[in-house]
C-alpha cells in the first residue's frame, strides 16, 4: 500500500501540490472517515485488502483527470453534500454566492416592508388587510393596489411567523438549468415555505435532483423541459401561467472561444451542455430565460443570474430592453462580476 505522500504525488503531473493533497484527503475522509490526524500518524497503512484496491481504483481515476466529486459521487455546496455524476455540472462556490445573495435579499424585503408601506403609499403598516379596500374606492389604479394587498399579506405572514428564518406568504420560486439541483434545494431549505420548481432539458439531471431533494428533505419538485419550449408554452398559451416571485439561472454562459484557458478535466468530464455557448451568440440562454421571466414573474418580482463577467453589460443592455429595472451586478469572492439581478 502506497503511504499518503505517495499517493497525493501520484496526482502532481495533473495538480499542484496543495491541490493534489486536498483531493487526497477528501477521499480518505469521505472513503475511509480518516482525519488529518489519521492520515499523520499513518492509517493509510492500516487499511483492509479490499479497501486497498478500491483506494488504488480512486487514485487511477483521479490520474485520468476525472474530478473528485464524480469519483465520489458527491460535492459540497453552500454547507450541505449533495449527490453528483456525469452529466450534471460540478456546483460551484460562485453559485453558492448566488444563492445566498437571493436568501439575503428575500430576507431585507421581509424585514423592511413596513418601512416600504410607510415610504411608497404614505400610510400606517397597521392598517387591517379588510380595511384596504378603502384605497380601492379612492379611485388607485389596479397595480397599486395590488401592490399594497400584496405587502399586507407579507407584513401579517412576518408578524405571524417572527420566529422563523424568514418569513413570506410562499414565496414561488423557479431555476431553470436546474442540473443536481443545488440552487433550487438550497433555495427551498433556506427560505422557509416557499414552492420551488426546478427545469431542465436532461432527465438524467431532474433524476438526480429528484434524488438529492429526496435525500435532503427538501420539498423541491423537477420537470425536464427545454426552456426554449417552456418559452414557446408561455407565449402561445397565455393561460397556463408560472406566475413566480422569484426566476433564477446559472444557464450555459462560456464561449466556444475560451475553452483554450479552461482545465482539461472540466472540458474532458463535465457536460458541455451545460457550460458551453456558441461564440456569435452568448446570450442564447440569457435573453430566453429573461423573456419568460418578463411573462411569468409578478410585478416586483426578481430575476437573478449568475453570468459571464466578459458580457455583464450586454446583459444589462438586454435585460433594459425586456424592460427590467433596478440592475445590480455583484461580485464574487474573487473580484469578478459574477452575477446579477433585476426587478420586473
Amino acid at each position: 500500500m502506497k503511504t499518503y505522500q505517495q499517493l497525493w504525488q501520484s496526482l502532481t503531473p495533473l495538480y499542484d501540490a496543495g491541490e493534489a493533497q486536498a483531493i487526497v484527503r477528501t477521499v480518505l475522509d469521505v472513503e475511509y472517515g480518516m482525519t488529518l490526524t489519521d492520515i499523520i500518524c499513518g492509517k493509510v497503512n492500516e487499511l483492509s485488502s479490499d479497501e486497498g484496491r478500491n483506494l488504488e481504483e480512486i487514485i487511477t481515476r483521479l490520474q485520468n483527470g476525472e474530478p473528485v466529486q464524480y469519483v465520489l459521487g458527491k460535492a459540497d455546496f453552500a454547507g450541505r453534500t449533495f449527490h453528483v455524476e456525469p452529466g450534471v455540472l460540478i456546483p460551484r462556490p460562485e453559485t453558492a454566492e448566488l444563492c445566498q445573495w437571493i436568501v439575503e435579499t428575500q430576507k431585507e424585503n421581509w424585514e423592511n416592508v413596513e418601512e416600504i408601506i410607510r415610504k411608497e403609499f404614505n400610510i400606517s403598516p397597521d392598517v387591517a388587510f379588510e380595511d384596504i379596500n378603502i384605497f380601492k374606492e379612492k379611485g388607485w389604479f389596479k397595480r397599486k393596489y395590488s401592490r399594497l394587498r400584496f405587502l399586507i399579506k407579507v407584513l401579517h405572514s412576518y408578524k405571524k411567523a417572527r420566529h422563523s428564518k424568514l418569513a413570506s406568504p410562499r414565496p414561488r420560486i423557479i431555476d431553470l438549468g436546474t442540473g443536481s439541483g443545488c440552487i433550487a434545494i438550497t433555495l427551498s431549505l433556506d427560505i422557509p415555505d416557499s414552492e420551488v420548481l426546478g427545469i431542465d432539458i436532461s432527465d438524467s439531471a431532474c433524476n438526480v435532483a429528484t434524488k438529492n431533494a429526496k435525500q435532503l428533505a427538501s420539498r423541491a419538485i423537477f420537470k425536464n423541459v427545454d426552456i426554449f419550449d417552456l418559452l414557446e408554452m408561455c407565449k402561445t398559451n397565455r393561460e397556463d401561467h408560472f406566475k413566480a416571485d422569484i426566476i433564477v439561472s446559472n444557464p450555459p454562459y462560456i464561449c466556444e472561444k475560451e475553452k483554450a484557458d479552461m482545465e482539461k478535466n472540466v472540458l474532458d468530464y463535465e457536460p458541455d451542455l451545460a457550460l458551453f455557448v456558441p461564440d456569435e451568440d452568448p446570450l442564447k440562454f440569457y435573453r430566453a430565460i429573461a423573456e419568460f421571466a418578463s411573462l411569468e414573474l409578478r410585478s416586483w418580482g426578481m430575476l437573478y443570474f449568475e453570468i459571464n463577467p466578459l458580457y455583464e453589460k450586454e446583459t444589462r443592455e438586454m435585460l433594459e430592453g425586456f424592460g427590467f429595472k433596478n440592475i445590480e451586478t455583484k461580485e464574487d469572492a474573487f473580484g469578478k462580476k459574477r452575477m446579477m439581478r433585476a426587478m420586473k
